[in-house]
């Protein structure tokens, strides 16, 4: 891909950082509307195949997925500037929020005009369930595959099993591997200056919190390395992260940086966003510093920001260059085939596991309001031309007018 094709691509991601409400599953279907059905730039099955890698590697999945997407196109530089453009949107809005949340417009700002957003989410992610399954689940043993990774999708709701699915699914297809041609044998290389990089950083950033817990004004350094240690470790996106958050920053006593109700906000808020759920990161980071003014404020959502998703970006640019040797191994080739179809399974069962809220114990009027904006933005996405964007904003004029 040329400069201009670079141009193009970036202008692409930043329609989808404004336009991408409801989490990473739904951010997959947004994903494949635009970046494959329209302009093309990989197959759906690449997508599959970089989402899945995405799985296994702790940090913010649809933030790494889009990442490597870019690190395919246009290298290492595209695929940063990819991830500074996606993050940057909701970074920002949640940095000015955590900025006012002591001001009384923000304290009583309603968000009800979101509130078709979530049903919405759904129809995009079933949407996204649909049109996976129509092309990656084309035998038997993938539709078993799908229905085995959904089920236990549901039932068992560790981050973990996300996975542990993809790689016992890998595995059951990977024995088929003599239906896939040899090829021609390469010398197998690893390329570690990624892995040494997150390594690197993580280590020292640990070292450098340490050395200035005591000294106040470093508190920005160890709002890094806090996020930082959370972003390497976390499988699973924003809805595993947030509850450690609040463990870390409401209720451990020696910090307390945020009231209950300051994190509950916050968190409302970024439900409300286009954009990945992490940018959370920024809110707490600004909040964090408050007694710092301003610029100390704008610091801290930065460092934290910043904790928060460089982990699983390198970990993901360390995994892409392996898994690229590791294809030409024909039971790696095979196990494609299950890891496309449990993958499959986690986005349908991802659809059901987010229907359930907007239904289970809602009055009658929210549940046919809640099921009628799932099913028509499934239709809409479905057999229309309307761009996803603009769904989004018809169901804001909805909410802002009912």
């Amino acid at each position: 891909m040329n400069q201009k094709g670079h141009s193009a691509f970036l202008k692409d991601v930043f329609v989808l950082s404004v336009t991408c409400f409801g989490g990473p599953q739904a951010h997959l279907g947004h994903f494949q509307n635009i970046l494959v059905a329209k302009r093309n730039y990989l197959t759906e099955n690449e997508l599959m195949e970089l989402h899945a890698l995405c799985q296994v590697v702790p940090g913010p999945s649809s933030t790494q997925t889009l990442s490597s997407i870019g690190y395919r196109l246009g290298g290492p530089k595209l695929a940063y500037l990819t991830l500074l453009i996606w993050l940057l949107p909701s970074v920002l809005i949640m940095t000015i929020a955590g900025i006012l949340i002591n001001n009384y417009v923000s304290r009583h700002t309603t968000l009800t005009f979101t509130r078709f957003i979530e049903p919405m989410a759904v129809g995009f992610v079933a949407y996204a369930a649909y049109s996976i399954i129509q092309k990656v689940v084309t035998t038997k043993r993938a539709a078993a595959i799908m229905v085995f990774a959904g089920i236990a999708t549901y039932l068992f709701k560790s981050p973990f099993v996300f996975p542990a699915i993809l790689l016992v699914a890998g595995l059951i297809t990977a024995f088929n591997y003599k239906a896939h041609p040899r090829q021609p044998r390469q010398r197998f290389s690893v390329s570690w200056a990624n892995f040494f990089l997150w390594g690197g950083v993580l280590v020292f950033a640990a070292l450098l919190g340490a050395a200035t817990k005591s000294i106040p004004e470093f508190l920005a350094v160890r709002l890094f390395e806090n996020f930082y240690r959370n972003g390497s470790l976390i499988f699973g996106g924003g809805q595993v992260l947030t509850p450690m958050l609040y463990t870390e920053f409401v209720q451990y006593a020696p910090k307390q940086y945020l009231t209950s109700q300051e994190f509950l906000s916050g968190y409302a808020f970024v439900q409300g966003l286009p954009g990945p759920v992490f940018s959370f990161s920024a809110y707490i980071g600004a909040l964090s510093m408050r007694e710092y003014g301003t610029a100390g404020q704008i610091a801290g959502a930065a460092m934290s920001a910043a904790g928060i998703f460089l982990p699983g970006t390198f970990l993901i640019f360390f995994m892409i260059r392996i898994w690229e040797n590791l294809k030409k191994f024909r039971p790696i080739r095979a196990s494609l085939e299950g890891i496309n179809a449990a993958n499959a399974g986690l986005v349908a069962a991802a659809a059901v596991l987010l229907f359930q809220p907007l239904v289970v114990g809602q009055s009658t009027t929210v549940v046919f309001a809640n099921s009628g904006f799932a099913l028509l933005t499934f239709l809409l996405t479905a057999y229309t031309r309307i761009p996803s964007w603009a769904i989004i904003l018809i169901g804001l004029g909805c909410g802002s007018i009912f």
